[in-house]
């Protein structure tokens, strides 16, 4: 894996890493396929649970690496989509610690986590339009998802940046620290990894899909997904552990 990309694991906690800080992680081609590698990793390895996507430095990324796209370099990955992961997130849950800017790129990488953790003085934005360009890894169309539509058309057209108490006001962010990001989203990270991996995965899996699932199918597509979890060993253990009055040991069938 690229030194642009640090991984480290604890815990069945895998930390990504964007380590570009002296350009303040602005996303290149070798950043991308090293962040795309990792989600591999994660989704592939049964003692992985939850990944975790930060920045070196004290900043998470300020966007695509202008310089690169000056010499026609994309830090896309193929299937992936930019930074390796706006297309095709992996299916294991990822969070996203944000210090400093989250900006353009920065921004839709971090959209495209399932969940956010930011310190207090984290800035947000998609400021493309002030150099001539537009959000088009996923700012333009995911945004207005998360956010109310006017407040992300406001963002996509001004290009201005928020703080993270607004963010967190607006629902784009889940958490607001004063100390370090990455601390608060191991914490976060130990909650999602104390259940079931199983019933995590297809939980994610219907919360990113079914808004895509026809009304009169959602019910019938949600329990082919699901009918697997409820007949797993998993299923039986959580019943168990929970009747015994004890800590259940998942292993993830």
């Amino acid at each position: 894996m690229s030194e642009e990309v640090l991984t480290s694991e604890e815990n069945g906690i895998l930390v990504v890493t964007i380590n570009r800080p002296e350009a303040k992680n602005a996303m290149s081609k070798a950043a991308a396929e090293g962040i795309a590698a990792a989600m591999d990793r994660l989704d592939s390895d049964d003692t992985l649970r939850v990944g975790i996507l930060t920045g070196a430095g004290g900043t998470f990324c300020s966007g695509m690496d202008l310089k690169g796209f000056l010499r026609g370099e994309s830090p896309s990955v193929e299937g992936r989509g930019f930074g390796g992961i706006v297309q095709k997130p992996p299916q294991k849950p990822l969070i996203a610690a944000v210090e400093g800017y989250a900006l353009a790129g920065g921004l839709e990488l971090m959209i495209a986590c399932d969940l956010v953790v930011a310190n207090v003085a984290a800035k947000f934005g998609i400021p493309e339009v002030k150099r001539g360009l537009v959000a088009a890894a996923g700012g333009v169309m995911m945004l207005p998802d998360q956010i109310p539509e006017r407040i992300a058309m406001e963002l996509a057209l001004t290009g201005e940046f928020i703080g993270a108490q607004r963010a967190y006001e607006l629902g784009m962010i889940n958490r607001v620290v004063d100390g370090p990001a990455l601390d608060a989203a191991k914490e976060l990270a130990a909650k999602i990894v104390a259940n079931g991996p199983l019933a995590v995965r297809v939980s994610k899996q219907i919360m990113r899909e079914s808004r895509a699932w026809p009304m009169d199918e959602r019910y019938a597509r949600q329990t082919q997904l699901i009918a697997p979890v409820f007949v797993s060993e998993d299923a039986r253990e959580g019943s168990a552990a929970f009747a015994e009055k004890r800590a259940p040991k998942w292993q993830g069938k």
